[in-house]
């Protein structure tokens, strides 16, 4: 079956679209990666979604504009996959939407929201959608990410020693051999929120690092940065925006006076580094396979590599997996699973009590027509 994988992530640039082959062959499911596209937000659509996620405030009206326009724009991605990447013959469309909100109390994960109304998807291809797969874990009583826990665990399967799968986002995540799967804090979050605010809005992002590259780690700063509670958590845990964001870089900055903005960002980079090599310490990891934006960043992988001396440190693209493209993939591996009922969570991963089927699906134009049902679960998965 012929799948595109739809997603964006908590740093909100872009919808990327991965389309894949995927087959069940025995115990295997083997992807043919088809290559992906990219779709930047438009600027008004990308300031109207910054401006409703926390710590800003919000209506249920511009919630229901951003649920249409975010819908829309990932239609468009998708109608673009099909033809270029696809020849018009996908068969399926996972759309993971866009997180606007992950709702974590006293420890526990309550709920989540993630905006992209999958209909304006299927009314645009044609296709059946699968959406909305983070609540189904939730429900029952896991953390709802991160969700490309599965994936992971069937791809790195079989690999010597203990390798883990990284994936620096907006937020960091990471995924061990035995199921151990957690959010470890920032990854570009905070860099990318002080570049914005040191910027004016002139800078997205530290791009290549430059700005890290130029400044100095300020160690007492880095100190109240790790004083953060949430590290100290024991996994399964998950974070987003609603704890890392610009207003609680300024209440960390408060007493230090001026600081120059390369100093900021070069001690926020550290932070993302050592809480991340903390993290994969602490899994006894052998060997790191990170993916996602912050992989473009040399400075945080410099700072990565030096913190975890005898681990190996590689990017995804080594191991045929495009590094940008990792997430999109394994959410159209969820779709294709949901499709063909069966479950696409590991529980030693999210901390849910069973697996699950995850998400909902949207029948497209000529209505729903389901594969049979798999008989059996994957247990590994191959790149063609």
């Amino acid at each position: 079956m012929r799948v595109i994988g739809l997603m964006s992530g908590t740093s909100y640039d872009a919808i990327d679209a991965a389309a894949a082959d995927l087959d069940l062959v025995g115990d295997s499911l083997v992807l043919r990666p088809l290559g992906m596209v990219s779709e930047p937000y438009d600027g008004e659509l990308r300031e109207a979604l910054a401006a409703a996620l926390p710590p800003g405030t919000t209506t249920l009206g511009e919630v229901c504009r951003l649920d249409t326009l975010i819908g829309q724009a990932f239609a468009a991605a998708a109608v673009r996959a099909d033809r270029e990447l696809c020849e018009g013959r996908a068969g399926l469309v996972a759309s993971h939407g866009q997180t606007v909100y992950h709702w974590v109390a006293e420890k526990e994960v309550h709920g989540t929201l993630q905006l992209g109304q999958p209909a304006w998807i299927a009314e645009a291809t044609g296709l059946p959608v699968v959406a909305d797969f983070r609540p189904r874990d939730i429900a029952a009583g896991g953390q709802g990410a991160p969700l490309v826990s599965l994936f992971d665990l069937l791809w790195l399967r079989g690999r010597p020693g203990r390798p883990v799968a990284l994936n620096i986002g907006g937020i960091a995540n990471l995924t061990a051999p035995d199921g151990t799967a957690f959010d470890t804090g920032p990854g570009c979050a905070l860099i990318d929120a002080a570049a914005r605010g040191f910027s004016g809005g002139a800078l997205a992002y530290d791009t290549d690092g430059a700005l890290a590259g130029r400044g100095w780690v300020h160690g007492p700063l880095l100190d109240r940065l790790l004083e953060e509670p949430y590290y100290a958590l024991p996994a399964p845990k998950t974070t987003g925006k609603e704890l890392f964001h610009l207003g609680r870089l300024r209440d960390a900055l408060a007493g230090f006076g001026t600081l120059p903005a390369e100093d900021v960002v070069a001690t926020l980079t550290m932070l993302t580094a050592r809480t991340v090599a903390d993290a994969v310490r602490s899994v006894r990891a052998t060997e790191v396979v990170a993916s996602g934006g912050g992989t473009l960043n040399p400075v945080l992988m410099g700072m990565l590599a030096e913190l975890l001396p005898g681990v190996a440190v590689r990017i995804s693209d080594e191991l045929g997996l495009p590094s940008g493209a990792k997430e999109a993939y394994a959410f159209a591996v969820l779709g294709f699973l949901t499709l063909h009922g069966l479950p696409g969570t590991e529980p030693a991963s999210t901390g849910a009590r069973h697996p699950s089927v995850l998400g909902s699906v949207t029948p497209g134009r000529d209505g729903l027509r389901l594969p049979p049902p798999a008989d059996r679960r994957p247990t590994r998965l191959l790149l063609d």
